[in-house]
């Protein structure tokens, strides 16, 4: 009997171990690249994981250079809905712009490594430019300082630097977004993150919660699939395939050969068209896009200078600017030098592509039946008018089409008909 307490009391103590450490777990995952609706679905399974198991707190690594609007506010919701203490951190060289920077005040804890900056919140268009004035701007900042006072508010944080974080584009090093009350801690690795915060009481779901970090660490990445569309979810990526899709399957269809570019191209498309479901586009960039394809593929036709080419890789880089200009994308930031440098070098390819084409085209034909026309041939055998020539040292059936040659002449030939040489006195 007292053996069998020993083994009750020992499974007992066991148990309320691993609860008790359980309760204590902390769910980490990284959020890089940009703020879509990958990452949104991504934050909102993690949440939903942490509270299954009943985590003590859940850390996101941050590192994102903008978004989406309504991604960003998808994320939000569910930080803000989330029944599990969330921490939103920056580590060592990433940052929080844009979009980020509403994710960071919608954490209950709001963390930065030293090197690291957060703001630049005002809401651009894709190509980089302030949203068009108007009562289309006007409604866009109204709203996301809206959302941006709501979140400061909720969490103590300062409005009034949150609100510059918007208006003037203010961005702040982790030190001064720390004296500034825009973050709350500091932290340079995970660790002394855990430390600051184990303990730190945080309204969560309405509630009043003490935060217990002292479980063991659970990494949370995204699958392969995941991984996937939020690497083509970047309009960077998305307009590298779209471009060099159409540029693959153009010089396959004025170049038939072994269909790998045009296989090659095909697939480009659709991983590029997966990339712009992902993301707010208009229809009038892709057709730029195409467009520059089309004015570059005629200059090759024609057999240009290249001018109508400088044209089309201009072209291109407007379909680049104006690709991802649709409502929902304020809050995107893409570099336009990015754009301009990517459509220079497809150009450049092209133009290769085009020289080398170019070069083929006007080069001698030496095979086939075009390729004997011209060449001379030793009549072995008199021809009247067949008989037999050597040509290229292979003796060949011949006819000739201007009077007869004897043995011993030379003739030209003019052409190949079947098997049979056209030839003619050599003048």
């Amino acid at each position: 009997m007292t053996c069998l307490k020993r083994i009750f009391l020992a499974l007992l103590l066991a148990l309320t171990a691993q609860v008790a450490q359980a309760a204590g777990k902390v769910v980490v995952a990284p959020l890089t690249g940009t703020v879509g609706v990958q990452m949104e679905e991504f934050v909102a399974k993690v949440i939903d994981q942490a509270e299954n198991e009943e985590a003590g707190l859940v850390v996101f690594k941050l590192d994102t250079p903008g978004g989406l609007v309504e991604a960003t506010r998808g994320i939000t919701q569910s930080i803000l809905s989330s029944k599990v203490p969330v921490a939103m951190w920056v580590p060592p060289g990433g940052r929080a712009a844009s979009a980020g920077a509403f994710m960071m005040q919608a954490a209950h804890v709001s963390v930065m490594a030293s090197g690291t900056n957060v703001g630049a919140a005002h809401p651009v268009v894709a190509g980089g430019g302030d949203v068009p004035d108007g009562d289309m701007r006007k409604k866009v900042m109204n709203d996301l300082m809206a959302q941006m006072r709501s979140l400061t508010q909720l969490r103590g944080r300062s409005e009034k630097i949150a609100q510059r974080m918007i208006e003037e584009s203010l961005s702040l090093t982790a030190r001064e977004a720390l004296e500034q009350n825009a973050i709350d801690i500091v932290a340079d690795d995970l660790e002394s993150l855990l430390t600051a915060v184990r303990g730190r009481t945080v309204e969560v779901d309405g509630k009043q919660v003490v935060i217990d970090a002292s479980g063991f660490l659970e990494n949370v990445e995204m699958n392969f699939q995941e991984q996937v569309i939020q690497f083509l979810s970047s309009p960077d990526i998305a307009y590298l395939l779209l471009v060099g899709g159409l540029l693959a399957i153009f010089y396959e269809i004025i170049t038939p050969g072994g269909f790998v570019l045009g296989v090659t191209g095909a697939v480009m498309l659709l991983l590029g068209g997966i990339g712009l479901k992902m993301l707010p586009f208009n229809w009038a960039g892709v057709a730029l896009v195409g467009t520059g394809v089309i004015v570059m593929g005629i200059d090759l036709l024609l057999g240009g200078t290249g001018l109508l080419s400088l044209l089309g890789v201009a072209v291109l880089v407007m379909g680049g600017v104006f690709l991802f200009r649709a409502p929902g994308s304020e809050l995107l930031s893409v570099s336009l030098g990015a754009m301009a440098g990517m459509a220079v070098v497809l150009g450049l390819c092209f133009t290769v592509f085009a020289l080398m084409l170019a070069k083929s085209l006007g080069r001698r034909v030496t095979t086939g039946q075009e390729g004997v026309a011209g060449l001379d041939a030793e009549v072995t055998e008199d021809l009247t008018p067949d008989g037999m020539v050597k040509c290229r040292g292979e003796v060949w059936r011949a006819r000739t089409t201007e009077g007869f040659l004897k043995k011993g002449e030379l003739a030209s030939v003019t052409a190949m008909k079947g098997m049979t040489l056209l030839v003619k006195a050599k003048k």
